[in-house]
């Protein structure tokens, strides 16, 4: 579904096609990389939401997650959602995350490999390895596995707030 659509907008088709068939699974792809907009398309019913740049494989990534029930927002956006203040309240003996090291962990904790990181972030695999060391340095973690237990310990998203790979 596109957000401008002629003679309607993307909000309200996105609304009337889930009150005819509830059961349709709406992936919002719009160039507006704006967390207001994507709201409103949830509020309307969108099980996923892409901002138009993204890379193909994020596109066939939202259309298979949506498609099998789960929800999917654009990683950037996602951080967005969170603000910058949610990124700020989590750290460690190490100190406290940068705004990117937060999204590094939310999406390692969704289940992301490091190489689908790097591409949903537009950043090199060695780029998102380094950012993990410092997650894992800050917070005290060593496994993959402790990271997602930390998510989850720390109230970072809920099981159905994205989807798992």
């Amino acid at each position: 579904m596109d957000l401008g659509l002629p003679g309607t907008s993307g909000i309200d088709a996105t609304r009337q096609v889930r009150e005819v068939s509830p059961d349709t699974a709406v992936l919002v792809l719009t160039v507006h990389d704006d967390v207001g907009y994507l709201r409103k398309a949830f509020d309307a019913g969108a099980r996923g939401y892409l901002v138009k740049d993204a890379a193909d494989v994020e596109l066939v990534l939202a259309i298979r997650q949506v498609a099998a029930g789960h929800e999917y927002v654009h990683p950037r956006l996602g951080a967005a959602l969170l603000g910058p203040a949610a990124a700020a309240h989590v750290g460690g003996p190490g100190g406290e995350l940068s705004e990117r090291e937060f999204e590094v962990l939310r999406l390692v904790a969704f289940g992301y490999t490091n190489a689908e990181v790097a591409a949903a972030l537009y950043v090199s695999v060695r780029t998102v390895e380094s950012h993990r060391a410092h997650v894992q340095q800050k917070l005290g973690l060593k496994t993959r596995a402790e990271l997602v237990h930390y998510a989850r310990e720390h109230a970072l998203f809920e099981d159905d707030d994205h989807p798992t790979p």
